[in-house]
């Protein structure tokens, strides 16, 4: 079968490797759509300690069953599934009690398993059992149904931050994930949701979301523009969606009493330590927390919030590419042409 194979940093090849055999409790799936992510490109170019080179990477994936192990009864050959990232690995004390994404082991499918950036993914006995495996909704596009892996990871952020019915709220990183956590903010009930943004270009994107307020961080102060939209209480949740220390430093200022801060985007090796007043946080008895990936469940309530139209997930979709130009759609996302890139297969 033809996969992109990351063979080194900074080298992804597209050849042709042996079509993978399936256990007895697995499935291979036909990819019909893979999108990137931001992590994809992290991998392509730094690596991480759970990518074992050579390895098909790519985790937003949507496609059909073409075969099912003799084990499988949640699914049969013909359903169109939509497969998420995070895989539970079921027996430890965190997978036990639903928090899957905290595992120890935190299997992953394009990291320590073979990711969508390929004709087939070959998904294993543990991955069908426990993992973000779901049947894809009628009437819903194979590159609508692979957005619901990152939609996920937003759900999951906003979950721990308990955004809750007329709470104000301000993303911080007006990329495809800062939009979808305001558009998913809205959903669960936000009255007033402000998105910030260095770049003019994201930042024209971002006047496409519900977003209340937009706000361009290299024309007017963050924190003052904030205080005068919340009449100078602060928002009662900050998700940071974006790489910057400078970003992580601001929420702390810009978070009401008791309110919560999501450090939803990991910073890059190398960068440095963000320096915070604690008393801040002291006085004002604010929350700060951080949330990575998503868990089962969260997939599935994406798929169908997705189905159920309440978000126009399509309109994120700005380009897409066959699989033998993977490296054209890792390029797109890299120069920020748009929002999410999809790599398609007939």
């Amino acid at each position: 079968m033809k996969a992109a194979v990351l063979e080194e940093l900074n080298k992804i090849v597209i050849k042709d490797i042996p079509k993978p055999v399936i256990e007895k409790g697995g499935m291979l799936v036909k990819v019909k759509a893979c999108a990137v992510c931001g992590s994809d490109i992290r991998i392509f170019h730094y690596g991480n300690p759970r990518v074992k080179t050579p390895q098909v990477i790519g985790h937003e994936v949507a496609g059909d069953v073409v075969e099912a192990g003799a084990e499988v009864k949640a699914f049969s050959v013909g359903d169109r599934v939509a497969i998420g990232a995070d895989v539970p690995c079921g027996s430890c004390v965190f997978c036990r009690n639903g928090m899957g994404n905290n595992c120890r082991i935190n299997y992953a499918i394009g990291y320590q398993f073979q990711g969508g950036f390929a004709e087939y993914i070959p998904l294993n006995a543990t991955t069908v059992k426990y993992g973000p495996v779901h049947k894809i909704p009628s009437g819903l596009s194979y590159e609508e149904a692979a957005l619901a892996e990152p939609l996920a990871c937003c759900i999951n952020g906003l979950e721990l931050s308990q955004v809750k019915l007329g709470d104000s709220v301000v993303v911080i990183g007006a990329g495809p994930i800062g939009c979808m956590l305001v558009i998913m903010a809205k959903v669960m009930g936000a009255k007033k949701v402000m998105i910030a943004q260095r770049s003019k270009k994201r930042l024209e994107l971002a006047r496409s979301t519900p977003a209340d307020v937009v706000i361009s961080t290299t024309e007017e102060d963050l924190v003052k523009r904030v205080m005068e939209e919340t009449e100078g209480r602060g928002a009662d949740v900050v998700m940071v969606a974006c790489a910057s220390p400078e970003a992580q430093e601001d929420a702390i200022r810009i978070v009401a009493n008791r309110g919560r801060v999501n450090y939803f985007g990991g910073l890059p090796k190398g960068t440095r330590n963000i320096s915070i007043d604690s008393n801040i946080i002291h006085y004002k008895e604010a929350y700060i927390h951080g949330s990575h990936g998503s868990i089962p469940r969260q997939h599935k309530t994406a798929l169908d919030i997705i189905a159920s139209g309440k978000i126009k997930i399509k309109d994120m979709i700005s380009r897409r590419f066959p699989l033998d130009r993977t490296l054209d759609a890792f390029a797109a996302v890299e120069n920020r042409e748009g929002m999410k890139v999809i790599v398609e297969n007939p």
